[in-house]
């Protein structure tokens, strides 16, 4: 959760996909990202309540959504779903929300189950990661 002393942010992260959704959650303070649990997309109904509870669990202050592209960076042509989905999240809960590329995110998970929950991991790592190596450095001297 959100540690505004600390400047700590919690992200959570969408492998978003036509049957499932895997989610992962992480925070800047650890700078660490892990598999959280994975929804079933098929009812929109259950998918944006299952959201629903997790944010309300969670309560991350900013959503992650992986962007499928080509390996030469095209996009691939489910990447507007994609865009739709983090369009209704942020119409929906309010947060900000990035769309992220998630190139070989699948490929890199390990071939264990829930693999889109490790993919989400892996794409949520890699903004952490970008975050971390951005953030701002602080002296005390």
């Amino acid at each position: 959760m959100h540690d505004p002393a600390r400047g700590g942010l919690t992200l959570m992260a969408f492998d978003f996909g036509e049957r499932r959704i895997g989610v992962a959650i992480g925070n800047t303070l650890t700078g660490g990202a892990r598999p959280l649990t994975v929804i079933d997309a098929q009812r929109r109904d259950l998918r944006f309540q299952a959201l629903a509870d997790l944010i309300t669990e969670w309560a991350p202050q900013r959503l992650v959504v992986g962007l499928p592209r080509y390996p030469d960076g095209n996009p691939h042509p489910f990447a507007r779903r994609c865009e739709r989905f983090a369009h209704q999240l942020q119409g929906r809960f309010g947060l900000p929300v990035e769309l992220t590329d998630e190139r070989w995110t699948s490929a890199l998970a390990p071939g264990r189950d829930p693999i889109d929950a490790e993919a989400a991991a892996i794409l949520l790592q890699g903004v952490l990661d970008t975050l971390s190596a951005n953030a701002p450095v602080h002296s005390n001297q």
